[in-house]
């Protein structure tokens, strides 16, 4: 610890005085420093300095976004925009209406919600004497609308920023601040209909962004409770045996199993037995299979759960979304508020994100990118909420946005695709000088008629400059004014691509 002292004090001097370099080789001769902690101090350093400021005593900004956020540029919004509009265009051509909540909700409100997962919700400061926190997703507070707006039945989207403390990790699209886009119906209805229609939003939405191959994993935490049951899990630790057979996807069983019997106290035959189930995969043959499993069989939820997977998958076939729709009972999903149904789409492709670090030989291998949506049903969430304690049948689907706008980000890049950041249709331009007046007045024109214009902001631009910005810009059509043509009453159009042009009255 004295030693590290001295070595910040070192540091420090070397970085007030800006002779940051040379001693900061110097110090890896300390007995007992590490790389790692040499840099963590720099770090912490540099940012003390940045703060106090430097020698002519004037405050030193540090110039960056908060850990977990970033900034998007022209080119990165143009991409997002085309992902909102194919989500969006999704949920209308299945008849959802829009709403809109709080960005930040009472706190009570958010509590006991999201299982293991409500260390990561954002608390903010007391102000005016209420206790309030960041939205950690749209679904509680869909909830509490319903609740306190006494809906009981209606088919919405929602897409909106939300907020999770957690460790971001930015090249695979996890971030602190994000985009959700959910999709929801609530109301009481004839099982597995709306949840048929969740699956194939989601088939629609994936298949429609051209992402690559997918698979949507689908279950039920009512045939999880049955599996945990006869597996010999006791009651008050269903939920949190749950949060860690949902790690499955991240971690392989021999650590999960290790978590189960080390962390939770589950004895080991108990985690065997749950092994034993959540390597299973399959369609409706499968939950025909567990229908008549020994074990399972014993369970009454365990068989509702069964039955409503069956009927699910005849509403899919109906659909055409069976393709890629696959029964998987490792798939657990965390959150307590779910009831019955739950999905989770991923992404299956070679070399989007990062390939396995399994794979010994180098090669590529087929790896899960990670999920890309999920969601299902929660029939209890909206009681919760409401005084008298009335259920709201809910079932929904909130799309991965940010990671799927990360993975459209590394295939543009990939194929040096060419991204427009502007939907401008025409450029009023001039090819003689003193016409500024005569171009803003067709731009004008243009802009009443209803059509993306623009113009150059000189008096006298070149008419190269204007046509070289058309094809920086992708804008297809340029708009040409001469002495000529106004004397003709005459607008000469060209065609930014294959130079050819036309006149057109004016």
């Amino acid at each position: 610890m004295i030693m590290l002292g001295m070595f910040c004090v070192r540091v420090f001097s070397g970085l007030m005085g800006f002779r940051a370099t040379p001693r900061v080789r110097s110090l890896h001769s300390f007995p007992g420093i590490t790389v790692a902690q040499i840099d963590e101090e720099v770090a912490k350093l540099l940012q003390l300095k940045a703060q106090i400021g430097g020698d002519d005593g004037k405050h030193q900004f540090v110039l960056k976004t908060a850990k977990g956020t970033r900034d998007y540029n022209p080119k990165q919004m143009a991409i997002r925009e085309k992902v909102f509009s194919t989500i969006i265009g999704c949920f209308k051509r299945h008849g959802a209406e829009t709403i809109d909540t709080p960005v930040f909700e009472l706190k009570e409100t958010l509590t006991g919600k999201y299982g293991e997962d409500s260390k990561l919700i954002y608390d903010l400061k007391d102000q005016g004497g209420e206790l309030l926190s960041l939205r950690y997703d749209l679904t509680v507070p869909f909830a509490r609308y319903l609740a306190m707006n006494k809906i009981t039945n209606i088919k919405r989207y929602h897409i909106a920023k939300v907020y999770r403390r957690d460790n971001p990790a930015m090249t695979r699209g996890r971030y602190r601040e994000f985009y959700q886009c959910d999709f929801d119906i609530a109301g009481q209805y004839d099982a597995m209909i709306p949840d048929a229609e969740c699956l194939k939003i989601v088939h629609e939405i994936l298949s429609g962004l051209d992402l690559g191959d997918f698979r949507i994993k689908v279950n039920d935490r009512r045939i999880l409770d049955g599996m945990f049951a006869v597996c010999g899990v006791p009651d008050d630790k269903f939920r949190t045996i749950c949060s860690t057979v949902d790690k499955l996807d991240k971690m392989p069983w021999e650590d999960v199993r290790k978590e189960m019997v080390n962390e939770k106290g589950l004895s080991e035959e108990a985690a065997d037995q749950i092994g034993e189930y959540v390597s299973l995969q399959g369609g409706m043959d499968l939950a025909e299979r567990l229908l008549q499993d020994q074990k399972m069989s014993q369970s009454k939820q365990a068989c509702a759960g069964l039955s409503d997977i069956k009927l699910l998958f005849s509403y899919l076939q109906l659909f055409q979304a069976t393709d890629k729709v696959v029964f998987d009972l490792s798939l657990a999903r965390g959150l307590d508020y779910y009831t019955g149904i739950i999905y989770e789409a991923v992404l299956t492709q070679a070399g989007v994100a990062t390939v396995s670090t399994e794979a010994q030989n180098g090669a590529e291998e087929s790896v899960s990118v990670g999920s890309v949506a999920g969601g299902g049903r929660y029939d209890g969430l909206v009681g919760m909420f409401d005084p008298k304690g009335r259920k709201v049948p809910c079932v929904g689907v909130s799309i991965g946005i940010e990671r799927i706008f990360s993975i459209m980000e590394q295939k543009a890049e990939a194929a040096a695709e060419k991204v427009r950041t502007t939907e401008v249709q025409v450029m009023v331009a001039s090819a003689q000088k003193n016409l500024l007046e005569e171009r803003l007045q067709l731009v004008s024109e243009l802009w009443n008629a209803g059509i993306k214009a623009e113009v150059m902001y000189k008096k006298n631009p070149k008419l190269l400059s204007q046509l070289q910005h058309c094809e920086e810009s992708g804008i297809p059509l340029v708009a040409i004014l001469g002495e000529q043509e106004l004397k003709d009453g005459v607008v000469k159009l060209r065609v930014v691509a294959s130079r050819e042009e036309k006149e057109h009255i004016k």
